[in-house]
């Protein structure tokens, strides 16, 4: 076995003979098939055709990879992490030593190997002399299989990701789960064992990007928390558990992260309401990163399709503690001066923009007034705005009152939809509540005596009846306009608070007339909960909820939590 060092990429010579005919030989390198498959996919990239049919297809782009085959002799290779021979995610920094340091939350490496063994040198960074509760997380993916998730507290190691004495083609990923705040983790040289050409290669880029611009929600700060009361650790904050990465990974999409725990538009977190400037976004946002030596222009080459901005989390303990009225105004200002830097880099991107994961609702217009301002000097329509539902407690939460993993999906859900109708394309809708818009209304009879009220701070409905009619159906509460899918899953859960032995007869009608589900939900004489599934045969967009509540005098009942989740 023969060792050598390789700085590039190998070239290789591409003889292929498909039945009786031979192609051109020729020497190819990865940047040739990144250039190939980029054409194929509508993009700027190379037309190449290799098997001289005429023709520039996906046929061409089997042949150049045949081009990257066993030589047969076991070589040992040093290749380092560089863009030619990996793919960046996100904002990453090359040193003069040729190392990659993963900078933002998600950041990452992945790479096609293919070789008998290969291993990866991992360093880190002043941080591993911090207090392990803050030193920088990573793992290493094989295969989709993480072989390594730990937090780095070395200068230095070496972490095999396969061995054995045949060939193996893997894909491997190392990401940097932890933020910027708390340090990077370096990618060196990798070292494969391999009879291949080119045992290393970047996986190729996907058609959707999108950056998801944030604080701690978005770098998924306290996710593995075990409560609201545990304070923080860089080992349970995982950024493959937010809804950034989720969203991305529903879409298939390839992503990039600029997020800091504490951060804001117009101010960071502050305790005592006092403005805090020292954690802006805006401030680092054309940054590979915050802190030295990573405090240097992010390059933009690859423009994202999408935008997310969700800050103004932090804004609020300065905007709401006094003045409200002259703070609110400044938050505008300043979220509109940023929505034009951030659209002078990506004038072709939808801007998304959201807020009220962790609360902080009543600022949620102030947004809604920095995107009309925007859309009035520059008229344009990518760009839009929506209130994230607020976390339920009832599903736990992580550290420091963050979203746990299960809140974090929710919000993966919702968001990849909003992109969906950014982009004109169709939705699956899953995880979505179709019930969440719905409204409420009371059909009743001339005899009957009833009065009702809907709270928007829950989504309650209160039901209270005098004389409640002839029958069942003199009283009929409507839960409509609920959007279903053809073939679509869904599971049905709502909760009624009424009197012990209390009957309510319900359906879920389609606007055909169609029932999904039918029941007679029987009262605790306290808040009790009823779910069911069901499967819905058609499109509709107006189906509805019909509970029957006549017939009984002096009826008290509530209805709280109705939810209708797709999962299929």
């Amino acid at each position: 076995m023969k060792k050598i060092i390789s700085c590039t990429a190998a070239l290789v010579t591409a003889v292929t003979i498909t039945g009786n005919v031979a192609y051109a030989v020729k020497n190819y390198t990865v940047n040739d098939l990144k250039g190939l498959s980029d054409y194929i996919l509508g993009k700027a990239g190379t037309a190449e055709d290799v098997n001289n049919d005429g023709a520039v297809d996906v046929f061409d782009l089997i042949e150049m990879r045949k081009a990257f085959s066993d030589s047969g002799e076991l070589t040992e290779s040093l290749i380092p992490a560089s863009e030619e021979n990996v793919k960046f995610t996100g904002r990453n920094y090359c040193d003069k030593e040729g190392v990659t340091w993963l900078v933002q939350s998600g950041s990452a490496v992945e790479f096609n190997v293919s070789a008998e063994s290969a291993e990866v040198t991992i360093y880190g960074d002043e941080n591993i002399n911090s207090d392990e509760k803050y030193r920088p997380r990573y793992a290493v993916i094989v295969d989709g299989e993480i072989i390594l998730d730990e937090v780095m507290s070395e200068k230095e190691k070496t972490v095999e990701l396969f061995s054995g004495k045949e060939n193996r083609t893997a894909e491997v990923k190392i990401i940097h789960l932890s933020e910027a705040n708390n340090g990077t983790v370096g990618v060196g040289d990798i070292k494969v064992n391999s009879t291949a050409s080119i045992p290393v290669s970047p996986l190729p880029e996907k058609d959707l990007l999108i950056e998801f611009i944030g604080d701690s929600i978005t770098c998924a700060y306290g996710v593995e928390g075990t409560s609201a009361y545990e304070n923080f650790m860089t080992s349970t904050e995982n950024f493959m558990k937010s809804y950034a990465y989720l969203t991305a990974q529903k879409l298939n999409a390839d992503y990039s992260a600029v997020c800091y725990s504490g951060h804001g538009i117009v101010s960071g977190y502050t305790q005592d309401g006092s403005i805090n400037t020292d954690s802006l976004v805006p401030d680092v946002y054309e940054q590979i990163g915050k802190i030295k030596p990573y405090d240097v222009a992010w390059n933009f080459k690859r423009k994202p399709d999408v935008i997310v901005i969700n800050l103004g989390t932090n804004d609020n303990t300065y905007v709401s503690a006094k003045d409200t009225e002259k703070r609110s105004e400044e938050y505008i200002k300043a979220y509109t001066d940023f929505l034009r830097n951030i659209y002078a880099e990506n004038p072709d991107a939808h801007i998304i923009c959201t807020l009220g994961t962790m609360g902080c609702q009543e600022l949620y217009p102030c947004i809604e007034t920095a995107v009309e301002r925007f859309k009035a000097v520059y008229h344009t329509d990518n760009i839009s705005c929506y209130m994230s539902a607020v976390q339920d407690m009832n599903e736990g939460l992580g550290s420091d009152w963050h979203p746990n993993a299960i809140n974090q999906q929710k919000s993966a859900y919702v968001l990849a939809d909003k992109i969906c109708q950014a982009l004109g394309i169709e939705s699956d809708m899953i995880g979505l509540d179709v019930a969440s818009d719905a409204k409420y209304s009371l059909e009743k009879a001339d005899n009957v005596n009833v009065s009702d009220y809907f709270s928007d701070y829950d989504k309650s409905y209160h039901i209270t009846t005098v004389t409640g009619g002839d029958d069942i159906n003199s009283i009929k509460a409507h839960v409509s306009g609920i959007k279903l899918k053809k073939d679509g899953e869904y599971d049905l859960s709502f909760a009624i608070d009424t009197a012990k032995g209390q009957k309510i007869p319900f359906s879920l009608i389609g606007s055909d007339g169609t029932v999904y589900c039918e029941a007679v939900f029987t009262g605790t004489g306290e808040k009790s909960v009823f779910s069911d599934k069901f499967t819905s045969s058609v499109n509709d967009d107006s189906a509805e909820l019909v509970f029957c509540m006549g017939g009984t005098d002096n009826l008290r009942a509530s209805l709280y939590d109705v939810k209708m989740v797709k999962v299929k």
